[in-house]
């Protein structure tokens, strides 16, 4: 699921929630309640998380096995 990804590409980059909240321009909370699958992100922030990692969104959103 699209939380579990996100938390393992963040951890595997070594940032922290708060750096990703920093980086996405909204709040620790915010940021936090996507890891524990309480709220999605918009579709502007999908893509620049997509860009921060290098990934496609695709592997985010599950649809690919394949970060690259």
């Amino acid at each position: 699921m699209f939380n579990e990804r996100l938390r393992n590409v963040r951890k595997k980059c070594g940032l922290t929630q708060q750096n990703m909240a920093d980086k996405l321009g909204i709040s620790l909370n915010a940021y936090q309640k996507y890891e524990q699958a309480e709220r999605s992100p918009s579709l502007e922030c999908l893509v620049i998380i997509a860009d921060i990692f290098d990934i496609s969104i695709d592997y985010l959103l599950c649809r690919d096995e394949f970060i690259r």
